[in-house]
């Protein structure tokens, strides 16, 4: 079949992925890939593959094409291609083309499935003790399993599309065809001289249409050798036993009435029975929950296979396989074989838990995250680095939007807790009533609607782990009390429960609150403020680190880039500027929007983000400082405060003076002020700067 020529203008992101797809398709050649930009993606791939690149479709376009893939999404571009062609070219939508992969992409996956499952079951037909051999109406042979090799000695190749009765002349399975009637148990001798009972069965579905037969028969020669040079009925009975008993398997058989006779070693084990509390009891002796298979069996003398039960005084989950014992066309018992399956369950539900607790539990972010070269930014992350390594509760402040969880994560990523679990938790975003439960879990029954058998809450699925606390501010006083108790004690109490349950967790805290204006307001107990103030930092604002604006927004940029499915490479140096004249109140998070704006305002060509890109800002200043107000309170008649409070009072505003002039640059108001930068963030946090500067 002659290939289909296509040549695929564009090589942004849907060009590559389509480039992708279409050159593994067999029937398609891709002779050329055409983009105005050498350096995108789909060229340098055209390029690797031997593919031909060109920049102008039109010198490529003739009619040797088949097929014309456009994907640049320009309507020019189209009708420029729907002008040009030749009438045996077809112009088809990236769109179209992308669906079209898709339904194919699916089509591949269902077949591969199909082969899966088809493989699956045929090591499960071959991992079984029983020969089968299936015909279809035209008495061809369709099947042939490993074990029916085996027994037959005929190579499978051999028997599989010829006629059952060149490859066996004297099965009888053909006669299954025309009788549509199940025969039991027959005895055959194979033309390699091998004694088989064969079962016969014919297959028709649910509305009645015969689709052809199954033979399923087991190699009895040696036994029956067996049981033509014993002839002591006590020898072969202790010689079978023998056998049920070395079996790794677990084998039940009753007699015709259902009472137990034989039970080896491995069903004891299994099932945690005793000999004497099966032999000679009801079949149902051993069944916790289910009804007897071994009864169902000696009722309808039919084997019955796969039924799960719970067996034993531990309830152990088994999967039942049961086949009567006929002997000269009676019934004489059944024999069961029992399958252990709890541990596979228990495995498989563990391993399902285990995936669930990744994906939901891990720290995304490390310290090589958090973008910054400002003093601001460098002496916050050398605090929580050196946090990190000890077991002390860390409370982050800072205003919205600084990226308080970020640090969160890196900290726990750098601290010997990182391979455990890290919770995260919003305080402020879950109903009072429901937090406690969240936090501290509840056991069965504690309210109306509990999950039964109770639940866990986040303190003790961090175990050895870490939980953030964000927006701890906002927690009811009740909530205060008992988040105290978990910091004094290292343990929690489920609610509906007394007893205590120790855990060794490390709390990482934040807030954007003022928690010491909350404690004078009666709002935040003291005693919880210094229990988890033990080791704070202070995350900067975006407008006291804005030499790091430009980093930020590249680093930001890249991430827009790959969720809208842009290629951005840069900013301009306007852009910049104009971004660091704003005080962003949103800080980090309000920057991000505000470049996922610029980007949604770029044309499909540009890749630089640019001044006219940006929406415009508020950038006369928002704050006011009422220094007349203050100098004229301080030397006026009315003025009571002595002198140590009145230079307080100044260097308060001497301080705010500097920020203003400095762009609220710290390390610049410190050089200007001759104090340490430490020195200056301590009289920040006591003259409460930063809040005033924010009303």
């Amino acid at each position: 079949m002659k290939k289909q020529t296509v040549l695929l203008v564009g090589a942004g992101k849907g060009g590559t992925t389509l480039l992708k797809m279409l050159n593994e398709t067999k029937t398609i050649q891709i002779v050329s890939v055409v983009d105005k930009n050498p350096s995108a993606d789909g060229m340098q791939l055209a390029k690797s593959l031997g593919i031909m690149t060109f920049v102008d479709w039109k010198p490529v376009l003739s009619d040797q094409i088949d097929i014309v893939i456009d994907v640049t999404g320009d309507d020019e571009v189209f009708k420029g291609l729907l002008k040009y062609r030749s009438e045996k070219t077809v112009i088809i939508p990236g769109s179209v083309a992308y669906l079209m992969s898709q339904l194919i992409d699916e089509k591949e996956i269902l077949i591969s499935r199909l082969v899966e499952e088809s493989k699956k079951q045929e090591t499960i037909l071959n991992s079984t003790n029983d020969g089968m051999i299936f015909i279809n109406n035209d008495e061809e042979i369709t099947y042939f399993n490993k074990v029916a090799q085996e027994i037959t000695g005929i190579d499978k190749l051999s028997a599989l599309g010829h006629s059952i009765k060149d490859i066996f002349p004297y099965s009888k399975l053909y006669r299954v065809l025309q009788t549509k009637r199940t025969e039991f148990n027959q005895k055959q001798q194979l033309q390699n001289g091998a004694l088989i009972v064969e079962t016969r069965i014919p297959i028709i579905d649910e509305k009645g249409h015969l689709h052809g037969a199954l033979a399923v028969f087991k190699d009895i020669t040696e036994v029956v050798h067996l049981a033509e040079e014993l002839t002591d009925i006590k020898e072969i009975q202790t010689m079978l036993e023998a056998i049920i008993q070395s079996s790794d398997e677990a084998i039940s058989v009753v007699d015709e009435k259902g009472r137990g006779l034989i039970v080896n070693r491995a069903y004891m084990k299994m099932t945690g029975l005793k000999e004497q509390e099966v032999i000679g009891k009801p079949a149902n002796a051993d069944i916790s929950e289910g009804e007897s298979v071994h009864m169902t069996v000696l009722r309808t003398r039919k084997p019955v296979r796969g039924v799960p039960l719970k067996v034993g005084p531990n309830k152990k989950d088994v999967l039942v396989n049961v086949a009567p014992i006929i002997v000269d066309g009676k019934i004489r018992g059944s024999v069961g074989v029992i399958h252990d399956v709890s541990e596979i369950r228990a495995l498989t539900n563990e391993l399902n838990r285990a995936r669930q607790i990744i994906r939901k539990l891990e720290a995304k972010y490390t310290f090589d995250d958090i973008v910054g070269s400002s003093e601001q930014i460098k002496l916050s992350v050398e605090q929580a680095k050196l946090g990190a390594k000890t077991p002390v509760t860390i409370l982050l402040r800072g205003e919205s939007g600084t990226g308080k969880e970020l640090f969160a994560h890196a900290i726990h990523n750098e601290s010997d807790r990182k391979y455990n679990k890290f919770i995260r938790v919003n305080c402020g975003a879950i109903s009072e009533s429901l937090l406690e439960s969240e936090l501290f879990g509840y056991v069965d029954g504690a309210f109306s609607g509990a999950k039964r058998g109770g639940k866990k809450g986040y303190f003790e699925e961090a175990n050895n782990g870490s939980i953030f606390l964000d927006e701890v501010g906002e927690l009811s006083p009740s909530m205060q009390v008992k988040l105290l108790r978990v910091l004094q004690e290292q343990e929690i109490v489920r609610v509906g429960d007394t007893k205590p349950i120790s855990i060794n967790v490390r709390v990482i805290a934040a807030t954007n609150v003022n928690l010491e204006k909350a404690m004078s307001n009666g709002r935040f107990r003291e005693d919880l403020y210094y229990r988890l103030n033990r080791y704070p930092i202070f995350i900067p604002s975006l407008r006291n680190r804005k030499e790091d604006i430009e980093a930020l927004s590249l680093h930001l940029l890249r991430k827009i880039s790959q969720d809208y499915g842009r290629i951005i490479l840069d900013i301009a140096e306007n852009a910049v500027s104009y971004l660091c004249k704003y005080n962003w109140p949103g800080n980090v998070r309000e920057l991000e929007n505000i470049l996922g704006r610029a980007v949604i305002f770029l044309n499909h060509h540009e890749s630089v983000i640019n001044l006219s890109h940006i929406p415009p800002l508020p950038i006369e200043s928002r704050l006011d400082f009422p220094e007349k107000e203050m100098i004229h309170s301080m030397f006026g008649k009315d003025n009571k405060r002595n002198l140590s409070q009145m230079l307080t009072d100044m260097e308060r505003l001497v301080i705010k003076h500097k920020l203003k002039e400095n762009g609220y640059n710290r390390k610049d108001t410190a050089e200007d002020l001759g104090i340490s930068i430490r020195n200056l963030y301590y009289k920040l946090e006591k003259y409460q700067i930063e809040d005033d500067c924010m009303q």
